[in-house]
């Protein structure tokens, strides 16, 4: 099943919360001390992997004496930040037992929508990997707020993969891989083996997002495998209580549900763009300005109805259709109020409308992703 990933050099593998902490009872010192074994082994045969790891606040409220999640943001920041010293420490001696040096590095979504900070974090785990660390990557809980988080780790996984060209993306949980059904309510569910990564059949079998199963679980994994596939990364969504799991995979053996990336990985630029989770603001566009963007043309703003938000010139902004629907996004050539006196004319009205011009479009085709 799983041949992609025999010649994958490069892997993500990103460990959920359930397995990291014994789901919820504390760090699982012998769990966390057999990925390391796992990951060590493909070290061993050339492989590089970066470690995306949950588990931060559930640390740090063990070592708080805490027995209750708090709903309080600074209380929960307080415990991730404890935490991350433990989870630091564990993964630090269970990696040295194999001769291994690790590197902890915390992230937030801004650090990667800023492209200059995108590009430093990029390089930065390029070089721990060439050195021969294992980067162990999580979402920097102790300063993200609602506006610049990544909002689950699988989603977390999934840039990262994209971030560093990973071959394949591997996300451990505590089920066996994708089922047709939720097994624990169907008794006739079965598991998926392998199937393409974007298939819009896979977010109704994993649940939707507003269901129990989905919510946070089994969904969040199959839209971080349509977004690693962008740059063409594999993802596998596999137990990580299955023994041998990883070195397994790496052999290409069938373990869990294969989700193949079949479409052309985007440029580094693009992907980028299209890894925004937040967005400055949202044009609406005609259908004449919807089939110039599919026949690989620039948006000019004659074909621009409105315009939410407030931007800059070099934000990125989402293109919608009459419908609503997001078909592409990128790098816009005037602010929020340049654009909302300019819509609706024709590129050689700029310069009278404003009294200068920047661009003749509004966002031009290079600067340009679509979506779908």
């Amino acid at each position: 099943m799983s041949q992609p990933l025999a010649d994958a050099r490069r892997l993500v593998v990103k460990v959920g919360s359930a397995l990291v902490t014994n789901n919820g009872a504390g760090l699982d010192l012998k769990a966390i001390g057999e990925w390391a074994r796992q990951i060590a082994t493909l070290r061993a045969i050339g492989r590089d992997v970066v470690l995306v790891s949950s588990g931060a606040i559930a640390c740090g409220m063990q070592r708080l004496g805490w027995t209750r999640r708090p709903s309080g943001v600074h209380e929960l920041q307080a415990a991730a930040a404890v935490g991350q010293m433990g989870l630091a420490q564990v993964y630090e001696s269970a990696f040295v037992a194999h001769g291994l040096q690790t590197a902890q590095v915390l992230l937030t979504h801004e650090d990667l929508a800023d492209r200059k900070r995108y590009l430093n974090a990029r390089s930065t785990l390029t070089t721990l990997l060439g050195l021969g660390v294992v980067p162990i990557i999580n979402e920097n809980d102790t300063v993200v707020t609602d506006e610049i988080k990544f909002g689950d780790n699988d989603t977390l996984g999934a840039l990262v993969a994209n971030l560093v060209e990973a071959d394949a993306l591997i996300i451990l949980t505590d089920q066996r891989g994708l089922y047709t059904a939720d097994p624990r309510k169907d008794p006739d569910a079965t598991l998926i083996e392998t199937t393409r990564a974007g298939d819009p059949v896979l977010e109704s079998m994993a649940g939707g997002a507003g269901t129990q199963y989905g919510k946070g679980g089994m969904i969040t994994k199959v839209l971080a495998a349509k977004r690693a596939a962008r740059s063409g990364a594999h993802t596998v969504i596999a137990s990580g209580r299955e023994a041998d799991v990883l070195p397994r995979l790496a052999r290409g053996d069938g373990v869990g549900t294969l989700l193949i990336a079949d479409t052309q990985p985007l440029t580094a630029r693009k992907q980028w763009l299209a890894d925004h989770l937040q967005l400055a603001g949202t044009l609406h566009l005609d259908a004449g300005a919807v089939d110039a963007l599919h026949s690989g043309r620039s948006l000019l703003p004659v074909g621009v109805c409105d315009i939410e938000g407030d931007f800059e010139r070099g934000a990125v902004v989402a293109c919608v259709t009459p419908e609503r629907r997001e078909i592409a996004r990128g790098l816009v050539n005037y602010s929020s109020g340049e654009a909302r006196r300019i819509a609706r004319h024709a590129s050689q009205d700029i310069a009278a409308v404003l009294g200068y011009e920047h661009e003749p479009e509004l966002i031009h085709r290079d600067n340009l992703i679509l979506l779908e």
